[in-house]
């Protein structure tokens, strides 16, 4: 692949800024929304306002804009101080980030061709841009002489943080090489993003191409009457009339392979997953991976790191490779080892069955739950009609954080919307101010990207006078009208974690923009979401919103108790299936440049590495294979960093033991949890801030205990 040649405009633009020549912006263009703070309460988005063709101009013009300020810092004839030179980079570039914020969402949420072909024009464009900054020798001199003299400035210590992050923010983007160094990285970076993009949109592509149709009804049997139903609609949508259409979502397993009983049904269900970007066609995407870590190695060589994962490391708390390297090897060999007695579980059912097959990947999660319903007496389609959706979040989700926090939640009917599934919601801290708005977003839908998150449209700010909007996502199957929507309990789970992500941002109560809610290590980022987690099956809280969905019963305490426990039950799957994936990425990103495999070679080198890790055990696939791992090739966050739901995991199961310790689900316990730790965003180190919370540094064994895990098994 040819490298990115900087479009003519944004190379113009990085010229001028380095010549320390102001650049005029796009003249106002009043009719776009995205150019100015919306004017809704707490500058809640105008979604009804927002249309395609804003984006490109409001783009250039937030460029534009925050270059002039840029360049007015770097050129200020003034001696460098921390208000004219930090301070005014923390509140330079308003309407890019504002634009920014707001199109990386929605094209996450309801993209649409016209989306896709922004985003692919913009990435490397905006990441020129973000390089025309970092890689300014007149602003960065003006940031070194802060910070070689800190010690006199008298800074308050997140004022101190602030510089220092700054200092080391700009170095790592290459401040510190040679212009050849500066010019080849700003080349590489434009690329990336051009390839990142491309991956992220192949996937979309893919997931929705790839969707299996089903000839017949009886080839889905197992399935719900509703599910069916749901299949029916969705193959008409998509030009299949008479025929069932089973989706797929951005994961190895699907949803549908825990009922269906028709093993051809599974099996090609399970093969249309897990080939997903690597059977040739528009969307492989083979090349663009093994291009991806190309560059990634070479990025890492050129800042001087041994390659991509030492550089993300550094940044991290784990602080290095070998830290996380050790983390998952020292858990890869029990995980096997209890995902292979769980398999031999599964085996001796199909056996007893005389299904006269060995069990594959297709089977698991069918026969996993047979031997669930054996074990526990009661299985998934039980406990589903206890958790409807609107009961779970309003009575469960919110309902935690109200006996936690004293929150409380209003929902808002009278803000515009970006899709009419979506509910928004203003949310109050105790004493009645305003907090900050949550839009939730359920559903799936073709224009929806997989999997669950959390993003933000604003950031908590107290230099910019800002509260914090946020949105929460899942991907749950919209039932047929009039049904109710009823969660299993992982998806209830689910919707607890990205709660706690946004939880993160809008209890944020920090002075810089940097520093606020979830812009912290990326293995910190997931403690606070797996951490409220917990309150999903803590008693006060199940029992408020687990209710049976016609009568209103509450979840059985017999049924509650099987449910409960077998919270440990496959955990033999699922922790390999993680670990699996979570040595992929560390393998892509600790490679050298001329150490990357081609195109042809990915998929062999992915088989290779599971060997290699001693996870290579064909019924538990990695829970993302290469070609569609989302998290770690559609932007640069997770690079290196899957493994941070599992070291967040150590501090999540060690807070859950604090909490029930200190007395469980209290007003006390929960405003220090907030003061020391959803307060402080970045604003500290993220291990100072977990102490500061526990006391204590995190142990290890409440984690193992959780997952079930012997770290002596063979």
């Amino acid at each position: 692949m040819k490298p990115f040649v900087i479009p003519a405009l944004v190379a113009t633009l990085v010229l001028a800024l380095a010549a320390g020549a102001a650049t005029t912006p796009t003249p106002p263009m009043t009719a776009n929304p995205l150019l100015l703070p919306s004017s809704l309460p707490h500058q809640f988005p105008h979604f009804d306002l927002i249309k395609d063709e804003h984006y490109v101009p409001a783009f250039e013009q937030g460029m534009a804009e925050q270059l002039q300020e840029v360049a007015a810092i770097a050129g200020n004839p003034a001696p460098a101080t921390f208000d004219n030179t930090i301070v005014a980079l923390e509140k330079s570039g308003q309407t890019l980030n504002r634009v920014a914020a707001i199109f990386d969402n929605l094209s996450g949420t309801i993209s649409n061709d016209t989306m896709l072909k922004i985003e692919t024009e913009m990435a490397p464009r905006l990441s020129a841009h973000r390089d025309s900054i970092k890689l300014n020798p007149a602003l960065f001199t003006r940031i070194r002489a802060l910070f070689d003299t800190q010690a006199r400035l008298g800074l308050d210590a997140e004022s101190a943080r602030l510089l220092d992050r700054y200092y080391k923010d700009f170095a790592r983007a290459g401040a510190l090489l040679p212009d050849s160094g500066k010019t080849r990285l700003t080349n590489l970076n434009a690329e990336l993003a051009s390839l990142l993009t491309a991956f992220t949109q192949n996937v979309l592509k893919e997931k929705n191409a790839d969707a299996v149709v089903i000839g017949t009804r009886e080839e889905l049997a197992g399935l719900s009457e509703s599910e069916i139903q749901t299949a029916a609609a969705a193959a008409t949508a998509a030009g299949h009339d008479g025929k069932y259409l089973l989706t797929i979502l951005n994961t190895t397993g699907q949803p549908p392979l825990s009922s269906l009983t028709n093993r051809a049904t599974r099996e090609k269900l399970m093969q249309a997953g897990l080939a997903r970007g690597s059977h040739g066609g528009a969307y492989d995407n083979r090349a663009i991976v093994a291009r991806i870590a190309t560059i990634r190695a070479e990025i890492a060589t050129l800042l001087g790191y041994e390659n991509y994962a030492a550089y993300q490391a550094a940044e991290q708390t784990a602080r290095s490779v070998g830290a996380v390297n050790k983390l998952l090897a020292d858990l890869a060999r029990p995980a096997v080892a209890n995902a292979r007695r769980e398999a031999a579980d599964i085996q001796a059912v199909i056996d007893a069955e005389k299904g006269g097959f060995t069990v594959s990947a297709a089977d698991w999660d069918l026969y996993a739950e047979k031997v669930r319903v054996a074990r526990y007496a009661f299985d998934e389609s039980q406990i589903r009609q206890y958790f409807e959706m609107n009961r779970v979040i309003q009575d469960g989700v919110f309902f935690a954080a109200t006996k936690l926090f004293g929150l409380t939640f209003q929902e808002r009917t009278d803000l515009p919307k970006y899709h009419p599934d979506t509910q928004i919601f203003e949310i109050f801290n105790a004493d009645g101010s305003h907090l900050a708005f949550i839009v939730m977003d359920m559903y799936a839908r073709p224009s929806k990207r997989g999997g669950a998150w959390m993003n933000e449209y604003v950031a908590q700010s107290g230099l910019l006078g800002q509260t914090a909007v946020v949105g929460n996502h899942l991907n749950v199957p919209k039932p047929p009208a009039g049904e109710p929507t009823l969660l299993t309990f992982d998806e209830v789970t689910t919707a607890f974690h990205e709660f706690g992500h946004a939880l993160h941002g809008m209890c944020s109560d920090v002075k810089y923009p940097r520093f606020a809610g979830t812009n912290v290590p990326r293995d910190f980022v997931e403690f606070p979401s797996q951490a409220n987690e917990m309150w999903a099956a803590w008693p006060e809280v199940l029992a408020n919103y687990a209710r049976h969905y016609q009568t209103g019963e509450p979840l059985p305490a017999e049924l509650l108790a099987k449910v409960m426990s077998a919270r440990k039950f496959n955990q033999g799957y699922a922790t390999t299936e993680y670990l699996a994936a979570s040595l992929l990425d560390q393998a892509w990103h600790q490679l050298k440049a001329g150490e990357v495999p081609s195109a042809d070679g990915v998929l062999a080198f992915e088989a290779a590495a599971l060997k290699k890790a001693g996870v290579d055990f064909a019924p538990v696939p990695p829970r993302y294979r290469s070609t569609y791992f989302s998290h770690i090739f559609t932007g640069n966050d997770y690079a290196a960093g899957y493994y941070s739901y599992l070291w967040s995991e150590v501090l999540d199961a060690d807070t859950v033991e604090w909490f029930k310790q200190n007395g469980g689900l209290t007003r006390k316990n929960g405003d220090h949890y907030r003061a020391t730790v959803l307060s402080r965003g970045s604003s500290g180190e993220a291990m100072d801030l977990y102490r500061s919370f526990r006391g204590a540094d995190p142990e290890i064994k409440p984690l193992l205990e959780r997952r079930g895990l012997d770290t002596g098994a063979e």
